[in-house]
């Protein structure tokens, strides 16, 4: 569990709580700097999930047994904590598979309704894939068209180019709380504030922003957040889609099936009262049983030391790496999440990550679901290496120091 003394914490001791980070990988001691694409899990998160399927396990809202019930209430405790988490109702919080499910949701169940030609769909550069496909999807069946919200080299989000791009035609904007690849920290309070005085609906993906900082959705003023369970110390599965309770309630549903109905008969049915009408069929219960345990675990630690670890880290990480001839990183916002894409002259990424694998060092390689945000800087992939709290100053001095190994061995 989390250690604070005088308002100091034992990182060693919450480092501890994560056994994955123990082993060792090719007879090398693992060095785990992949938290972007999915962060490691504390043994309350672990055994979360086992208690539930040691004790608990029945399926939500369908028995009046005692082993039902306590399922029920498990489930629907871990959205009103996620809820509380991110500083929202509960009913306005729709569990779901992860961003991907949720900001499909929102496309066919909002968008694909509402949008026809003339209408106007603004996307960011350095969107994930997640926050684009759907909305090319939407566009095609629609006959509504894609604009985008370009961003600086420096990898920023242009906001005076942005604001110019919020015109009339404009209905929806999708931007990324934080960046995968940049770590760029976009000011999505002021965006959105814009983008409401001019009738524009907000969708913004929390993935990356949620394992790193405080989050308050309430503050941010948008009418979409999607996030993802297991970035935030949570199991894969799992994740929400939060949306104005006025939006929630004129959505039809997007899938349909057990749970998401009041009544049905041959002649038609009768929908659930949202966040449920979205929620068909039986879902990753043990996941959110543990979702629930690890935003216990991240609200005892407290996300502000969170943030300022993960700063340190950061700043480490960098200074280091740009000691490194030929090294060249992309995305230097003066305000970043612990998340740094690199290349090295000469070397290609997926050969730097595979030796490095050797070492015993864990980082993403290739175009991080990013495809239009590596073409704007005329690269086919990147390396991406991204420590998280539990990570230590002592890890990255033994990756950069493998870095500088494979890249002797590379020439």
């Amino acid at each position: 569990m989390p250690r604070t003394h005088n308002g100091q914490v034992d990182w060693a001791a919450v480092r501890a709580d994560f056994p994955l980070l123990l082993r060792e990988v090719h007879g090398k001691p693992l060095v785990y700097f992949d938290n972007a694409n999915t962060g490691q899990k504390p043994v309350s998160v672990i055994e979360a999930i086992d208690g539930f399927y040691r004790r608990q396990n029945a399926n939500v809202s369908r028995a009046v047994h005692q082993l039902g019930t306590e399922a029920t209430d498990a489930y629907e405790g871990t959205r009103r904590r996620l809820a509380a988490f991110v500083n929202v109702r509960p009913d306005e919080l729709v569990l779901c598979s992860g961003t991907t499910f949720a900001i499909n949701l929102v496309a066919y169940s909002w968008a694909l309704p509402r949008l026809g030609p003339g209408d106007t769909i603004l996307v960011s550069r350095m969107e994930h894939h997640a926050n684009i496909v759907p909305w090319q999807l939407v566009a095609e069946r629609s006959g509504a068209k894609i604009r985008v919200a370009e961003i600086t080299p420096e990898g920023t989000l242009d906001l005076d180019a942005l604001t110019r791009a919020m015109t009339p035609d404009v209905k929806l904007l999708a931007l990324t709380h934080v960046s995968n690849v940049l770590g760029t920290v976009n000011p999505v309070r002021a965006v959105c504030r814009e983008a409401r005085r001019r009738g524009i609906v907000t969708v913004i993906d929390g993935s990356q922003a949620l394992p790193h900082r405080k989050v308050d959705i309430a503050a941010i003023g948008c009418d979409f957040y999607a996030f993802t369970g297991h970035k935030m110390c949570g199991p894969t599965g799992t994740g929400a889609l939060w949306a104005r309770r006025e939006h929630l309630q004129a959505m039809p549903p997007f899938l349909g099936g057990g749970e998401m109905i009041k009544e049905v008969s041959f002649d038609g049915t009768v929908f659930n009262d949202p966040p449920h009408r979205f929620e068909a069929g039986t879902p990753n219960i043990a996941g959110f049983v543990g979702l629930g345990a690890a935003v216990d675990y991240l609200d005892r630690l407290g996300m502000d030391h969170i943030e300022a670890r993960e700063a340190e880290l950061l700043a480490h990480l960098t200074e280091a790496l740009t000691r490194i001839d030929g090294l060249r990183i992309f995305g230097t916002a003066p305000e970043k999440a612990a998340v740094v894409s690199f290349l090295v002259e000469g070397a290609h990424a997926h050969d730097l990550a595979t030796l490095l694998d050797l070492e015993g060092v864990a980082i993403r390689s290739g175009q991080h679901c990013a495809h239009p945000l590596l073409q704007f800087y005329g690269v086919a992939a990147t390396c991406r290496a991204s420590p998280a709290f539990y990570n230590t100053h002592e890890e990255i001095d033994a990756f950069v120091a493998a870095l500088r190994k494979v890249r002797k061995l590379l020439g």
